[in-house]
């Protein structure tokens, strides 16, 4: 079973996917794609650790993301990456031409052989005004296509907002 939850920040979507790894009875592999650059980020990183149970194991993947699942998805595993939104950020700052391109379409091409449960987190970017920075609205664009492509691989797809869950496609049980 694969799952994409979206959500809008403090939506409540972090909380879902750790509960429904909670529930699953499987052994839990968290993929953390964010970096702490900042105190403010730091903290972050600090709070999201505080709530996993102890004895899952944490992974760190920044920017290759398709090779972290590969690595780690097991028929008896539960993967839960968090989140999207941080690692397209990391890879529209990584250096490296096509290297966004490239990552991205691993990570698509990847999705369909995984097993066990894969669980992904991202932030829903798309509501709001058009931003005004190139930067920014590439970023939009790109987490936008890379939605609805990860939308059409998934099994599940949830949008949570205030904490409530809604199933966009397949089911919360």
């Amino acid at each position: 079973m694969r799952s994409l939850i979206l959500g809008g920040a403090r939506s409540g979507k972090s909380a879902l996917a750790e509960r429904l790894a909670c529930q699953s009875g499987r052994e839990v592999v968290y993929i953390a794609t964010a970096q702490a650059h900042d105190d403010e980020m730091a903290e972050r990183i600090v709070h999201h650790r505080a709530r996993r149970p102890a004895y899952w194991r944490t992974v760190a993947a920044p920017l290759q993301l398709a090779g972290a699942l590969n690595e780690h998805a097991r028929e008896d595993r539960f993967v839960l990456v968090d989140c999207l939104t941080l690692w397209m950020s990391n890879l529209l700052g990584d250096a490296a031409a096509g290297r966004m391109a490239a990552e991205r379409d691993a990570l698509l091409d990847i999705m369909p052989s995984l097993p066990g449960e894969i669980v992904l987190v991202s932030n829903e970017v798309g509501l709001g005004i058009v931003p005004m920075g190139e930067l920014t609205r590439r970023f939009v664009d790109e987490s936008g296509r890379l939605h609805q492509s990860l939308a059409s691989r998934c099994e599940r797809v949830v949008f949570v907002a205030a904490g409530l869950p809604l199933a966009l496609k397949g089911t919360l049980e």
